[in-house]
């Protein structure tokens, strides 16, 4: 299943950790504070309860959505980024 997480966060110090495990589990950055990838349910919860901890009680906003197959279908992709390597997540 795909993986979509996005979030707005004050610190500077604090997004990078975030971020940073975004990467750890995979994700690649498709915009700068939006990653996707796809992962296990038990993956995607360890993911979450690492950003919720990471967060903890300081400002911001992170959303973590689970896309089935089904709707991955639904995506469109419009224009294009160019990151060093492939933004494309669908396979």
């Amino acid at each position: 299943m795909l993986t979509l997480v996005i979030y707005d966060i004050e610190s500077d110090r604090t997004r990078y950790k975030i971020a940073e495990a975004c990467k750890d589990y995979g994700l690649q950055r498709i915009q700068y504070s939006a990653f996707v990838g796809k992962q296990s349910n038990n993956r995607r919860e360890e993911l979450t309860y690492r950003l919720r901890h990471t967060l903890g009680k300081q400002a911001g906003y992170i959303l973590v959505y689970a896309i089935c197959q089904r709707d991955q279908k639904l995506i469109r992709e419009i224009g294009s980024k160019d990151y060093g390597s492939s933004a494309s997540y669908r396979h």
